[in-house]
């Protein structure tokens, strides 16, 4: 894990910063340089070494989504916002995650995990690499050559500008994103089905409203927006 995160924090309301407060205090490493109550304020950051940006959506003066353009070289945003009709627009500013208000501790926690993985294989990023052969993918990871068959593969979970591959016997991550990995024809038999996951169709074994069931148990959310990928499996949901 990443020894050390720098974050900043903008929000106008006061009482959000102090839950935000409260649920990071849990979390070691995780510092909070600099608590804002307007972009403009937090403009004076942009020249430190700040590795993630929390900020509500809309603001008084500068928007939270305007603020992101002008810091995109802080490699982590997420918004925890009250306007949860922003969320799709806001992850077309590089953001990691978004968080509707109220801020739920279980939520926040899943949202955490997902970070610390990202900075890991952020930090390791120079040991992997993938190369693709005929019904299988070679991973190299810290200097060992994994073959994969592309049939042995349960789902993908996006890491931002990473991929996890996860198999029933080990979980891959590689430098490449999800949307670029499923433009591959060797990936033609998996369907998107979140922001996060891509499976393969052949192992979907029954969908609800709100998941997906594969072999092995495994459940996965449905993003709203990719419903309609999942159209060939029983009544459209």
């Amino acid at each position: 894990m990443i020894t050390n995160i720098k974050c900043i924090i903008v929000d106008n309301d006061e009482l959000d910063k102090l839950v935000l407060h409260h649920h990071l205090k849990q979390y070691e490493n995780i510092e909070v340089v600099g608590s804002f109550d307007s972009a403009e304020k937090a403009i004076s950051c942009l020249d430190l070494p700040i590795d993630l940006l929390f900020i509500e959506t809309q603001l008084k003066g500068m928007s939270g989504m305007a603020f992101r353009k002008l810091a995109h070289k802080i490699p982590a945003c997420i918004f925890i916002s009250s306007h949860p009709e922003f969320a799709v627009e806001t992850f077309e500013l590089d953001t990691f995650d978004f968080i509707a208000k109220p801020l739920k501790t279980e939520r926040f926690h899943y949202s955490m995990q997902k970070l610390f993985d990202y900075f890991e294989m952020k930090e390791k990023s120079e040991c992997f690499d993938m190369l693709l052969g005929e019904n299988s993918i070679k991973i190299k990871e810290s200097g060992n050559i994994h073959q994969v068959k592309i049939t042995d593969i349960l789902y993908l979970e996006a890491l931002k500008d990473y991929t996890r591959i996860i198999t029933s016997e080990k979980k891959h991550c590689i430098l490449d994103s999800l949307g670029n990995l499923l433009h591959k024809s060797y990936f033609d038999s998996f369907i998107r089905i979140h922001k996060s996951y891509a499976v393969p169709r052949h192992l979907i074994r029954s969908k609800n409203t709100h998941e997906v069931e594969l072999v092995h148990h495994i459940k996965l959310p449905i993003g709203r927006a990719y419903k309609d990928n999942l159209s060939f499996f029983g009544p459209k949901i």
